[in-house]
């Protein structure tokens, strides 16, 4: 065991490989094993390549539209997926090497295999054709999620997929059935609809986006309906089979609906098994290793960030958890507790952070609530946007912003005001006097939070809603 390390970190994912480059930054001696490529899910199998194919079919379907803006596009609309994949292909290498590069420049050790916990201040790597251990003062594990699959189903993953193959199919379907209407299951609904694929979306609970601000879901559903996908809520496929080469799901009710590929999007479970946590003395709670607010583990000098800690998984609160560690490692006292925000790339854009109203009702917080609709925004209208609304939800109390939702264009970039308004702990009376550029999407929060005080301007005066315990 020669190396010896401040800091070694399993995992190269946003909160690994952030967590790297910061220790390295901080001077600390620092290794990250990987036993795949650098960056993990999200830049590989997730976050990243669905963003490119999600991009060209925005693009396609912004060019479909294009008469509706007084623009002629003659002749058919066509794509070449091929093309598609492989301008995906580059973006993926290109990010990959430049974590590569960061890396030298912060003098971080990469170690090529499989990490695992081997005791007190020691990490096993496994590679491909040798073993060895490194020593380090401090341990954050960083090994994300996998996408959760459904016991019992068939196996065959050329026809019942997850995110994982999905986003590197070699050809399209000409049906496919998304069984799961959360984040992953309407991006790929939005993205392969555009694809000319005959989508349906089966989603268990009541509505699709079901752990997001309720409004959300049910608006998101009417634009998909639009779009001729079919959106089956408060439904289940109770049995699913495959034969001849496509599946048969028996949906709530009897209904059977056949499809060429099935998209499992049923969330994601942690991917702590066979890390070597016994040897330390951990334990994990349906997977995941539990921290408290500064990412320290029950274990001496371990830490453990991102999806599994199961407390957000989000690549973006990996990513700030992973900062949290090291400070903390490095004899710092810090705490990852700022506000997370949730983001859905579908066109329109869906975001959102803090508190919903759900979440109010549920936790007997008395809230007031401020909507502004896009279609009543100038900037919406002159671009051809104006599907979706913002929707701020304050304390009825103390007048604090607690939730602000947004679906429209742009949506993910505009809830960076919100995010950082929240993280303030402003009032609505503050968040209104928050000069906004014109024209912009982004003054759309300015009118909700306006509205939550009952003096909107660009809405007809209403009744502002008001939310106890008991509503």
């Amino acid at each position: 065991m020669s190396d010896k390390f401040d800091i070694a970190i399993i995992g190269s994912g946003p909160g690994g490989y952030v967590a790297a480059l910061h220790a390295g930054q901080k001077g600390a001696k620092v290794a990250c094993v990987e036993s795949g490529p650098l960056g993990g899910t999200c830049l590989n199998i997730g976050c990243i390549p669905s963003k490119a194919l999600l991009a060209s079919a925005e693009l396609l379907h912004k060019i479909r539209s294009a008469g509706e803006m007084g623009v002629s596009v003659p002749g058919e609309v066509a794509f070449d997926w091929p093309a598609i994949r492989k301008r995906e292909d580059k973006v993926v290498k290109t990010l990959r090497a430049g974590i590569k590069g960061l890396f030298r420049s912060r003098n971080v050790t990469l170690y090529e295999g499989r990490g695992k916990v081997a005791g007190e201040g020691k990490v096993a790597v496994e590679g491909k054709k040798s073993a060895q251990e490194i020593a380090a003062a401090n341990v954050i594990v960083a090994v994300g999620s996998v996408p959760a699959r459904i016991p019992g189903w068939p196996t065959d993953a050329d026809i019942v997929c997850t995110s994982d193959e999905a986003l590197y199919w070699d050809a399209l379907p000409k049906r496919l059935l998304i069984v799961g209407g959360g984040v992953i299951g309407c991006e790929f609904a939005c993205m392969m609809r555009e694809y000319g694929v005959e989508i349906t979306v089966v989603e268990m609970l009541p509505q699709l986006l079901p752990e997001m601000e309720p409004q959300l879901g049910r608006t998101l559903e009417g634009i998909f309906t639009k779009r001729g996908i079919a959106c089956h809520t408060d439904t289940k496929v109770e049995d699913l089979s495959v034969a001849d080469g496509q599946a048969t799901a028996t949906l709530t009710g009897g209904k059977a609906i056949e499809a060429d590929k099935v998209l499992v999007a049923t969330g994601r479970r942690a991917n702590t098994a066979d890390l070597g946590l016994e040897t330390v003395g951990l334990e994990t709670d349906r997977g995941f290793i539990r921290v408290d607010d500064a990412t320290r583990t029950p274990a001496k000098n371990v830490f453990c960030i991102g999806d599994a800690n199961g407390r957000c998984l989000l690549a973006h609160a990996a990513s700030a958890q992973g900062i949290v560690a090291v400070e903390n490692a490095l004899g710092g006292d810090r705490r990852a507790d700022a506000p997370v925000p949730n983001a859905v790339y579908t066109f329109p854009e869906i975001a959102s952070v803090g508190l919903s109203t759900r979440q109010a009702r549920r936790d007997g917080v008395p809230v007031k609530v401020g909507y502004f609709p896009l279609r009543n925004l100038g900037k919406a209208m002159a671009i051809g946007e104006t599907d979706g609304f913002a929707k701020v939800v304050r304390g009825r109390d103390d007048g604090r912003v607690l939730g602000v939702h947004v679906l429209g264009h742009n949506a993910t970039d505009v809830i960076a005001a919100a995010t950082a308004l929240l993280h303030e702990q402003v009032s609505a009376e503050e968040m209104a006097e928050v000069i906004f550029a014109h024209p912009t999407i982004s003054e759309s929060l300015k009118e909700a939070a306006e509205d939550s005080l009952t003096r909107a301007l660009h809405s007809p005066p209403r009744k502002v809603v008001q939310m106890t315990a008991e509503a």
